[in-house]
């Protein structure tokens, strides 16, 4: 039978090694960005070889928007119309329609809207894979 202190040690240490693994992995990446001269505000992917490893990197943005000022300049620039298109109501930015959009239109709403870089995400593969 399991021993609860035990078991709850165990789990203690485990999340401390988790922890401590996630901390490590996160600065060999950002050792790997800047190697492989990454730009922070990456949107997209990059990709790379190194010897038999295959890298690839995908950045992406958070967008947080603000529901006021947005409300505010889409009044003040008669763009009531492209909000439900643009933007989906809790605010959140819809990344495709904005992109399929003029920016004659995207341009006059970007001071209500806060972009900045999320953590990317790897891959590292063999090339056998």
């Amino acid at each position: 039978m399991d021993n609860l202190e035990v078991l709850t040690q165990a789990w203690i240490k485990a999340k401390v090694s988790e922890t401590e693994a996630i901390e490590w992995r996160r600065k060999t990446e950002d050792r790997l960005l800047s190697i492989l001269g990454i730009p922070e505000m990456l949107e997209g992917t990059e990709n790379a070889e190194c010897g038999d490893y295959k890298i690839k990197v995908v950045g992406r943005m958070n967008r947080k928007v603000d529901a006021e000022k947005l409300q505010e300049l889409a009044l003040s620039n008669g763009l009531q119309d492209h909000i439900s298109a643009l933007f989906r109501f809790k605010p959140e930015i819809n990344t495709t329609a904005w992109k399929a959009t003029d920016t004659s239109i995207t341009d006059l709403l970007l001071d209500a809207i806060t972009t900045t870089p999320s953590r990317p995400s790897f891959s590292i593969i063999t090339k056998e894979q």
